[in-house]
């Protein structure tokens, strides 16, 4: 199982995976520990993360970034409006509201949703992972910003589909961060908290969360945001102010070419950098537009000076988190920093007269994320055990039901009014079950919406039924809502309660229904303290008694009513599920995912295959070179001038193909022309190897034989049972193999260095390995067992101190077991022969 961590960024992606020792974060192609988040559509194939960055320059317009600004966004959002301005590529509306991407792709302008495109970056980094473990990756966790909305959430998690990704878990990146924070710490306090403010300030927005951690345990307590306040607006101000310079100074308007534009912003993030740790820094450029080269200077006060109104919205969040986690600013006792966008230090000085002590960088800023994920997937996974540290996550949002409610029955008639509920109210727990009692006739419907100023307000609808009642009246009908570990809301079931007359004891009948009443809320009585319970009951003035938070309101109802009827004939609750269809507003249908994921499996192939047909044609470019350099060298003597003028010309044809009609072939083309030239390329490369390796594998065999003609006729005494006629047969077999040895070898010595070998390293080896074969059994032979000594009868249980005397003093009967040991040593003195015969018979067996 995959224990993997995801940090999507909006300009570059890492991976970190899970293992015995701890987390490690994985390298790339390039062997970088950062993935830049790009795709690049070419003529053949896509071009993503490293590959994609590379090919940037020469197809800007067919190369997408900074895709995370886009998911789950309408066309129209101001925020996806202001950033539109400053991309390359092209992006219209589509017929849902929604951005297209226009890109051209195999011959053809295609059009591509952002949740497509982060497929692809997913794809990409899953593969980097995959190479990594060298097993299959699917379980994962992804990091997302605090203030993804309900459909961003769900755009991810189908790009995580599309891309053959099962996330375990969405988790906000600021908590991410939190937790790899404080696992590591083993000083935590038990009882009293300690507030840490973690202040991530990425390439396009800020976040702050401040987390109370206890031993074992991180409380989110508060977080906040600012979307569109990120490294990348600094190199935006930096970008306008030398694009201005440069129009008043070169007459150059570099907004007006697309390549001009991306080579600017890119060394106006360099110049960025630079700034953070001199106090001024210069801007060189060559042939930047019209065959202009540029320069340009600016100091730190003066990039500071441009950059104020950026820097003025760094404190807005500060204040609105601490405000919400209810604490002073001397309440938190650690800051930490992180984010590729902190190392200005412009915000370190905001920061420090914010909080009145200097924030920390204990923590990689830009990994912190990543790590964390991959912890969270550890965590959740079986896979691994990991020490006991648990995460109480809080919601950023308010969410509210609403419905259309039927007033009382009355002589005027009946009038529909709207009404709503916040089931999960802003700082909820996540994960979070609410369960709602309603009273209906027939199918309604629920819908979720933000109660706070989130845009757009409503989420999804729900339609519940239809369903049929036994009698007239309006049918209770228990709905449950679920706050997923995602982070998103949904109407997970609904059930209809009916109560029908039974002939059971009271008593057994009331169990059965408390029974009845937990197993709906899927939870015991205990547990339901803070469901919302909405009732729509007759009589009531307001047509919905609304009890919302209060405790074990799910179970009190239907209890009151047991309590009521005890001495009337029982009723029992029959429960039916209703059906409940999803309506989620800009959502993907699964049968979109499913197209989705089909295309995307056709361009990971055609991906596949283009890298294919380009390796197989490098493989051709580097035999003709590699040929042509070793025929005219080392492989000179083992070629005629004939051959050799003719292989030549060969391999120059070939590369003049490969520069010409060649240049744009199929994958079997090029192994069909790299088999044609190793026809003649492999012969002359096999003479060279023969030649190479013949005279080692020689002394290889000729050491075998040596060896056993040596011990065949050796007068060592550990030979000596060998039979005479055996030992005939081995210096026979060892003449053989070496008679044969000199005829093969006199005639390849006559033959010249060109010509076929007649004696080959295989063939030589094959010899060897059958001299050794029939050798080695006879001269191995085990030595026959000796004779078992004559030990004199002896008492059943020897004296203790004859086995003292033979463990200490008898060190030649270390072989033996303990009980001939005792034997031998307890032989009475009158008959000492008989030791000396044991000794006798012992002492070749020790030799031996």
């Amino acid at each position: 199982m995959s224990v993997v961590g995801f940090d999507f960024g909006n300009e570059s992606c890492i991976v970190a995976v899970a293992r015995q020792r701890g987390i490690d974060v994985v390298l790339n192609d390039e062997s970088k520990r950062e993935t830049p988040a790009i795709v690049c559509f070419g003529e053949k194939q896509r071009f993503i993360g490293t590959a994609g960055a590379a090919s940037s320059m020469m197809n800007p317009k067919n190369t997408i970034s900074q895709i995370k600004r886009f998911i789950g966004r309408k066309f129209s959002d101001p925020e996806l409006q202001r950033d539109l301005s400053s991309l390359p590529f092209a992006v219209a509306e589509g017929p849902d509201g929604f951005p297209l991407i226009h890109a051209r792709y195999l011959g053809e302008v295609r059009t591509f949703t952002p949740t497509q495109i982060l497929a692809m970056i997913l794809s990409d980094l899953k593969g980097i992972a995959e190479k990594n473990l060298n097993t299959a990756v699917v379980d994962c966790c992804i990091g997302i910003p605090v203030y993804f909305t309900d459909l961003q959430r769900r755009a991810v998690l189908d790009a995580a589909t599309i891309a053959g990704l099962h996330p375990l878990r969405l988790i906000h990146e600021t908590t991410a961060t939190a937790l790899a924070y404080g696992i590591y710490k083993t000083d935590l306090p038990e009882n009293d908290q300690l507030n840490v403010a973690f202040v991530d300030i990425g390439h396009a927005s800020m976040q702050v969360c401040i987390a109370g951690f206890k031993k074992g345990q991180l409380k989110i307590l508060a977080h906040s945001y600012e979307r569109s306040l990120g490294g990348r607006d600094f190199d935006e101000v930096l970008f306008q102010h030398f694009a201005a310079k440069f129009k008043e100074e070169y007459k150059i308007d570099v907004l007006q070419n697309a390549r001009a534009c991306l080579r600017l912003r890119a060394a106006c993030e360099k110049l960025k950098k630079v700034l953070s740790a001199n106090p001024e820094a210069p801007l060189n450029i060559e042939c930047l537009m019209d065959e202009k080269d540029v320069r340009g200077f600016i100091k730190r006060e003066e990039f500071e000076q441009i950059s104020a109104p950026i820097l003025e919205g760094v404190k807005k969040p500060l204040e609105k988190a601490l405000q919400e986690a209810g604490l002073a600013v001397e309440d938190v006792h650690m800051v930490e920093v992180v984010g590729s966008g902190s190392r200005v230090p412009a915000i370190m000085k905001i920061l420090i007269e914010f909080f009145g002590k200097e924030p920390r960088r204990t923590m990689n800023a830009s990994e912190c994320v990543a790590r964390g994920c991959a912890l969270q997937c550890a965590i959740l996974s079986p896979t691994f055990k990991v020490r006991d540290f648990q995460v109480n996550e809080s919601f950023p949002f308010s969410i509210a039901l609403s419905w259309k409610g039927a007033a009382p029955d009355s002589q005027n008639g009946t009038a529909e009014n709207q009404q709503s509920t916040i089931v999960f109210p802003k700082g909820n727990p996540i994960p979070s079950i609410k369960a709602l009692t309603f009273y209906r006739s027939g199918t309604f419907t629920i819908d979720v919406q933000y109660a706070d100023s989130e845009v757009p307000a409503k989420i999804s609808t729900y339609t519940i039924g239809p369903f049929q009642t036994t009698n007239s009246e309006r049918a209770k009908v228990k709905v449950k809502a679920r706050l997923n570990l995602h982070g998103v809301v949904s109407i997970e079931s609904a059930t209809l309660l009916e109560e029908e007359e039974v002939e059971v004891p009271v008593t057994k009948e009331a169990t059965n229904m408390d029974t009845d009443e937990v197993s709906n809320d899927g939870a015991p009585p205990s547990s339901t303290d803070g469901d919302a319970n909405m009732q729509e009951a007759k009589g009531t003035a307001d047509g919905s008694g609304v009890e919302n938070g209060a405790p074990d309101s799910g179970c009190k109802p239907a209890q009151m009513e047991t309590d009521s009827k005890a001495e009337a004939p029982k009723k029992k609750v029959k429960k039916t599920n209703v059906p409940v269809a999803e309506l989620v507003y800009g959502g993907l249908p699964s049968a979109d995912v499913q197209k989705a994921v089909e295309k995307e499996f056709e361009m990971a192939l055609q991906d596949r295959v283009m890298e294919e047909t380009k390796d197989r044609k490098n493989a051709v470019e580097a035999y003709v070179y590699e040929m042509r350099s070793k025929v005219g060298d080392k492989y000179h003597e083992f070629v005629i001038e004939s051959e050799r003028e003719q292989f030549m010309s060969k391999l120059q044809d070939v590369e003049d193909w490969l520069y010409e009609d060649g240049e744009d072939e199929t994958k079997g083309v090029y192994i069909a022309k790299l088999d044609e030239l190793k026809k003649q390329g492999d012969p002359i490369e096999h003479r060279y190897k023969e030649h190479s390796e013949r005279g080692s594998v020689i002394e290889q065999l000729v050491y075998c034989v040596n060896s056993y003609r040596e011990a065949a006729m050796s007068n060592d005494p550990k030979f000596d049972h060998i039979d005479l006629a055996e030992k005939q047969k081995v210096l026979f077999e060892c003449a053989e193999a070496e008679a044969w040895l000199r005829e093969k070898k006199h005639h390849q010595d006559s033959l010249p260095k060109y010509a076929p070998p007649a004696l080959l390293s295989a063939d030589i080896r094959k010899k060897a390995e059958a001299v050794d074969r029939f050798c080695r059994p006879i001269m191995t032979k085990p030595k026959p067992a000796p004779p078992k000594p004559a030990t004199p009868e002896t008492p059943a249980t020897p004296p203790p101190q004859a086995n003292d005397q033979t463990q200490t003093g008898d060190s030649s009967h270390n072989g033996a077991s303990d009980e001939n040991a005792g034997a031998g040593s307890e032989a009475p003195p009158a008959s000492g022969s008989e030791p000396m015969e044991t000794d006798k018979s012992e002492t070749p067996s020790n030799a031996a």
